[in-house]
């Protein structure tokens, strides 16, 4: 008897959520339209509902964009790594095709979505019991509390696709250490162009001071690695004595 396509769905969603790496480094080799539909399914929705819930505090408005924002930074971040991935893995002793690398990433970011997606009702939670923002919200505790637990829960959810993808690279890699070294330098290249790119984006939370915006105007004025350094500047100046 032949399954039936959403029982083959979800067995095929819950064998990437848990991480079977034999089998999802088999998916590898094999661009399944369907698979790739469902997993592109699963960052929109995972990464967009908890966008909604991070933006949701300032308004519905800002939620919206925050929720297409979100998982637009995960797919161009997986996009513009593809090629690059696929270039450097050979020179580390690991050959594979750029669709090959792709699709490692593609799964290991599905996997963080899901992540987010499961913690975006207790987000939304949150907000939804957390008071109006004022002008001085970013002075007191719940502003604290929430850029905390949404700082947490997105640290928690990338560490736990990216030890997913390390699984799927020792299956792929002759030797773990190739693995390894072909992990930290794709792992270094997502957080060059994902925090370049969650820069661009902002704002992300919001504040009262400033409109509802898709993007600020100063969008793609000075970078994030700038902004980092000017504020370990700035805590250099303080005198803690």
């Amino acid at each position: 008897m032949q399954a039936h396509p959403t029982t083959s769905r979800d067995a095929e969603l819950s064998t990437l959520l848990r991480a079977e790496s034999q089998t999802v480094a088999a998916w590898t080799t094999d661009w399944d339209a369907r698979r790739v539909a469902s997993h592109l399914a699963v960052i929109v929705l995972g990464a967009g509902g908890f966008g909604a819930a991070m933006g949701w505090w300032r308004s519905p408005e800002q939620g919206l964009f925050v929720a297409i924002k979100f998982p637009l930074i995960l797919l161009l971040t997986a996009l513009g790594n593809a090629l690059l991935n696929a270039m450097l893995a050979p020179l580390l002793g690991l050959n594979i095709s750029m669709r090959q690398s792709m699709l490692a990433i593609l799964m290991s970011i599905a996997i963080a979505a899901a992540i987010l997606g499961a913690f975006s009702p207790l987000l939304g939670f949150l907000v939804w019991n957390a008071p109006p923002m004022t002008p001085d919200v970013q002075s007191t505790a719940t502003y604290g509390f929430i850029k905390l637990a949404t700082v947490a829960v997105i640290a928690f959810a990338g560490i736990a696709g990216n030890v997913r993808l390390f699984q799927l690279l020792r299956q792929l890699a002759p030797s773990r250490n190739i693995a390894r070294r072909v992990f930290i330098a794709w792992l270094a290249g997502n957080l060059f162009l994902g925090s370049q790119l969650s820069w661009i984006a902002r704002p992300f939370i919001g504040s009262p001071q400033l409109p509802v915006v898709f993007l600020r105007e100063n969008a793609l004025k000075g970078n994030f690695y700038e902004n980092v350094w000017a504020t370990i500047g700035d805590l250099s100046r303080f005198d803690f004595d």
